[in-house]
């Protein structure tokens, strides 16, 4: 259940976020731009403040979550604000 509307993103959570407004569905990326996997912690949290939700199970690496932008995470990832 996502938590407080009140709730904002991190820089890094709200960067992360408006990766996946250019992708296809809204898959949001499992690697920064630097090359270096996306922290669970990051995922954790935008997926209980309801900004993104897993997508689909990966087969060859099941320790990583794909996921993918919510309606909610969209219009944070375009406006700043829910």
């Amino acid at each position: 259940m996502p938590s407080s509307k009140a709730a904002k993103p991190t820089a890094i959570q709200y960067n992360w976020l408006r990766r996946g407004l250019t992708q296809p569905g809204g898959k949001l990326p499992l690697f920064d731009t630097n090359g270096r996997q996306v922290p669970a912690k990051t995922v954790q949290a935008c997926i209980k403040h309801g900004w993104a939700e897993p997508w689909f199970a990966n087969p060859l690496k099941p320790d990583w979550l794909v996921c993918k932008l919510t309606a909610r995470g969209r219009k944070m990832a375009k406006d700043g604000a829910e």
